[in-house]
């Protein structure tokens, strides 16, 4: 028998409690629906800068910005990285600096057009925070061009 985890949210639960307290409805909840995690990144040789690509991973829908196959991902996906606590305290900057789980990690408050804040899920894709229609898929070119692709380049 599986455990069972309440789908309940807690008020304001983003601002009372720590990232290791949530409950895994109000983590998933915590996600801004960007896709920028779903980007294909690369350490910089000497380790000092995170580079983000314009190339999503095969799996994210580039038009909603949703995993077409989130349950199963890391069984099509085997390198697909999960963002739990952990991940945040090895790797945050793996994250580009608008994502909710990494501004809660450094401490810092949800941007306005946060859906917790704003109360309205398309405010991240009307603020053009989101990856919507401007990224291109791994199916789409040849997995030796992906580092031509580097858009960004972020200070770890």
């Amino acid at each position: 028998m599986g455990m069972f985890f309440p789908k309940v949210k807690r008020k304001n639960y983003w601002q009372r409690f720590g990232l290791r307290d949530l409950t895994p409805a109000e983590w998933e909840d915590l996600c801004d629906g960007c896709g920028k995690c779903c980007l294909f990144k690369f350490d910089s040789y000497d380790e000092s800068k995170v580079e983000f690509t314009n190339v999503a991973c095969r799996l994210l829908d580039c038009s909603t910005c949703q995993c077409k196959h989130y349950e199963e991902r890391k069984n099509i996906v085997h390198d697909c990285v999960k963002i739990t606590p952990e991940l945040l305290e090895e790797r945050s900057y793996w994250l580009p600096s608008t994502c909710a789980y990494r501004l809660l990690h450094e401490n810092k408050p949800l941007h306005d057009w946060h859906h917790l804040i704003s109360g309205d899920r398309n405010t991240v894709h009307e603020q053009g925070i989101s990856v919507r229609n401007w990224v291109i898929s791994e199916t789409d070119i040849s997995e030796h061009d992906i580092q031509n692709h580097i858009i960004e380049v972020q200070e770890k």
